[in-house]
């Protein structure tokens, strides 16, 4: 008897450290990046859309500076693309001749938070005045309103998002991540984003990669030669009547 209960013992022990895994495992592939932290949430952000006309979007993130800005903004122009850039408000106030660059050429620009802070570990009265204060600089800026919001290291819970949707700003992930901030050579951004892009998709980069800019005429020539349309994140998801599927994926209301 005893040999049987230490053999039960060992069996239930093998299957909760299977299901931790199999949990783990899900949680990282439906981020699609190392930085995103899951708390078994079901409020989920928009990490992709269900599209079928091969429309993407690539985003930057912007809170360390701006040394390669300009060269990317330059690729952008040339290239006729226009991206989504999400900026930290200390950013935004740092640097305000480069986020009216930015709107000016014609690119979306949507909040990164005030702080960038882990937004999990703050009150709703936290967040409210991080995407409230956040948005107003970049407005008082552009003259534009904001609706996006990227929250920092992919950070979320359920309160985060429920506060997001309250407010009427659309909490955005990415299904894509360059992984740029490691320093990647552009050969290895590049196919990094090109490999995993599909209609839909939505591109993590930084404005301060230091190859991000080198990879960016790559990435763009790649894509479209694949038959990929380059729009602003606000112009890939839907803006009402959707769903969110458990991997994060936007999808329409009465899609099969």
């Amino acid at each position: 008897m005893r040999v049987l209960s230490v053999r039960l013992k060992y069996i239930v022990m093998t299957f909760a450290l299977v299901m931790l895994v199999t949990v783990g495992a899900f949680t990282a592939s439906a981020a699609g990046a190392s930085e995103v932290y899951w708390t078994g949430a079901r409020s989920l952000p928009i990490y992709n859309v269900g599209r079928e006309d091969n429309k993407i979007a690539i985003s930057f993130d912007c809170a360390w500076g701006v040394d390669y800005t300009d060269e990317i903004l330059k690729h952008l122009d040339e290239a006729g693309v226009r991206a989504t850039f999400f900026t930290v408000q200390f950013w935004t106030e740092k640097y305000p001749e480069y986020v009216k660059k930015i709107s000016d050429a014609g690119h979306e620009i949507g909040t990164h938070s005030s702080t960038h802070s882990y937004m999990s570990k703050l009150s709703e009265q936290e967040i409210r005045t991080e995407l409230k204060n956040s948005s107003e600089a970049i407005t008082k800026i552009t003259g534009k309103p904001v609706e996006l919001f990227r929250p920092p290291y992919g950070d979320y819970d359920n309160l985060l998002i429920d506060t997001c949707n309250a407010v009427g700003v659309y909490p955005i992930q990415w299904d894509v991540d360059s992984l740029d901030w490691k320093d990647l050579s552009a050969s290895d951004i590049s196919a990094r984003i090109v490999e995993r892009t599909k209609s839909g998709s939505i591109i993590l980069c930084h404005n301060n990669g230091l190859h991000t800019a080198e990879a960016l005429p790559i990435v763009i020539d790649t894509l479209r030669a694949k038959g990929f349309e380059f729009v602003p994140i606000g112009e890939l998801i839907y803006k009402e009547n959707y769903t969110i599927d458990a991997a994060g994926k936007q999808i329409p209301n009465g899609a099969a």
